[in-house]
């Protein structure tokens, strides 16, 4: 499907390097146009489907993007919105529904184009995965063909993925985490089952019917299925172990999720600017409970005093955690200022996380360092007020 998709973009004119845009909840059509992109030597533009249609457009007009997959509800006003962009010709919907000047996906597939003969370059641009603009307007992290594959690769190798692992997740396709749970497993040969959003009860009922040996997801998830009724009943023991990234999580969820599985809960830290993930546990070294991990094979990590970044911080000291290696991002698309202030001339990455190492290389993050509260002359972190409210029975 994905060879059809490859060859029907380059029917419509798409070429070597252009962007090519997907916007919508996770669905077995993003997959596929996902990797037609690819195959098409295009690049590939996943947009988080909570941005609002200002955000939208300011990522499409950003990344000059040729083209957009998306859902039929969106399908329209994007539609509308090519007018006001010089370079979007192209509107993909995944839909049926007719929306005059879109084209369905379907038709797509029926093309009978042939696959065009792109040379792939492992260092060239192979996504460009835009940041939530926490900050000010989304910045577009450029990763290469090469950093994609190697964080999907050597994460899988890190979780112990097999051709026979099922994986439940709700994951959002294009957040770089998705993306990796996604893609590790299918590098494996694994199952993914992939639920359009994520609801509790939905969760643990996929988990039980597939006999999942794996699921994948953030805090809350994990918080709101120990919550759920549905959890005293359903049978998760087919679990081998689950993972957990985006925040920090509680130690006291941690360890109600094992009990409740009776597999252990890998933790794990990444960000956009590295096409996923950076660090995490193995799934046969002993855990750190709290502990984000240690650093993917061939990856580099460390915490850098917070005043000389070109100096470490000594063991169990809070530093800014940098990283360096293949999978940290070419640049920020179009914004070279904003690349040189995260990216240091010897490949150091600035991630803005402060953490800390112990003796065992295991690094623990303490919240973001825009986050940090000074009161006092002392370093307050929410993320430690968190922990600590997590921990009580009526929290």
């Amino acid at each position: 499907m994905s060879d059809r998709i490859a060859g029907a973009l380059a029917a419509r004119g798409v070429r070597q390097g252009q962007l090519v845009s997907l916007f919508s909840q996770n669905r077995w059509e993003w997959i596929v146009a996902y990797h037609g992109i690819l195959k098409a030597g295009a690049v590939v533009n996943p947009v988080n489907v909570m941005f609002t249609h200002d955000e939208l457009t300011f990522v499409l007009d950003d990344c000059n993007a040729v083209a957009i997959f998306t859902s039929g509800e969106h399908a329209k006003r994007l539609v509308e919105t090519t007018g006001t962009l010089e370079r979007l010709n192209h509107v993909f919907s995944f839909d049926d529904a007719r929306v005059e000047g879109a084209t369905t996906f379907e038709s797509l597939l029926t093309d009978s184009s042939e696959l065009p003969d792109v040379e792939i370059v492992p260092s060239g641009p192979c996504s460009i995965g835009y940041t939530s603009g926490t900050t000010g307007r989304p910045k577009g992290a450029v990763q290469s063909h090469r950093s994609v594959l190697l964080n999907c690769a050597l994460t899988a190798t890190m979780h112990g993925r097999t051709v026979d692992d099922i994986v439940v997740t709700a994951l959002p396709a294009p957040h770089v985490y998705g993306n990796v749970v996604l893609n590790g497993t299918f590098i494996a040969g694994g199952t993914v089952v992939l639920m359009e959003r994520f609801t509790a009860p939905l969760a643990l009922e996929l988990i039980e019917t597939h006999r999942a040996t794996m699921f994948e997801g953030v805090p809350a998830m994990y918080a709101m299925m120990l919550a759920d009724e549905s959890s005293k009943t359903r049978k998760i023991d087919s679990l081998v172990r689950s993972t957990v990234g985006g925040q920090t999580m509680p130690t006291a969820t941690i360890e109600r999720w094992q009990q409740l599985s009776g597999a252990p809960l890998l933790e794990l830290w990444g960000m956009t600017e590295i096409a996923g993930v950076g660090a995490t546990h193995t799934l046969h070294a002993p855990s750190r409970p709290g502990s984000i991990g240690v650093s993917l094979p061939g990856i580099e990590l460390k915490v850098a005093d917070l005043t000389d970044p070109s100096t470490e911080a000594k063991l169990g000291e809070p530093g800014e955690l940098m990283v360096r290696g293949p999978i940290v991002m070419i640049e920020y698309y179009g914004n070279p200022a904003a690349t040189a202030e995260v990216l240091e001339a010897d490949g150091w990455l600035h991630t803005g996380d402060i953490a800390t190492k112990d003796e065992t290389g295991h690094y623990f993050v303490v919240d973001r360092r825009k986050d940090m509260i000074i009161t006092g002359g002392y370093n307050v972190y929410p993320a430690e007020i968190e922990r600590v409210m997590a921990g009580h029975p009526d929290i």
